[in-house]
């Protein structure tokens, strides 16, 4: 899994001019699944997100979590984050999963997420619109085979 995870004050998520996805100040979550990815990936990317102190404290320090704040999540599926670049001018997608396993994937992935924080998604596979207000900028990529 390759996970861009950015800091937000506010975000949402659109599909043909209507909001279906919306919070406030939290984390905005592009989640691609590689063919190879398994449970154990979503259970390591959960536990991070969770548990990642990039929130700051009273002192301006980046210590608390996402669970500290009581912050939500956008998580918005992202097969583009495979893309290989390497050979001509147009991006391949060989690297991102299948669309059943990805879509299956991606709704576990958002369901163990939902038992530690608020989750808000975007529609598999939909052409969507992504506002959102980055705070920092923070903006982490997070990728399980790199653990």
């Amino acid at each position: 899994m390759k996970i861009i995870i950015q800091r937000v004050n506010q975000a949402s998520v659109s599909i043909e001019d209507d909001v279906v996805g919306s919070i406030e100040k939290g984390l905005v979550l592009l989640v691609g699944i590689a063919p190879e990815d398994t449970t154990e990936d979503i259970a390591y990317a959960v536990r991070k997100i969770t548990s990642m102190r990039i929130f700051s404290d009273d002192e301006g320090k980046m210590n608390l979590s996402i669970q500290d704040i009581k912050g939500s999540v956008l998580s918005i599926s992202q097969f583009t984050l495979f893309a290989d670049t390497k050979k001509g001018n147009r991006p391949a997608f060989t690297g991102a999963a299948d669309p059943v396993k990805a879509n299956q994937f991606y709704d576990i992935f958002n369901q163990e997420l939902a038992n530690h924080v608020s989750v808000e998604t975007g529609q598999f596979g939909a052409d969507m619109q992504v506002s959102l207000i980055n705070d920092g900028p923070v903006t982490i990529v997070l990728d399980t085979k790199n653990k």
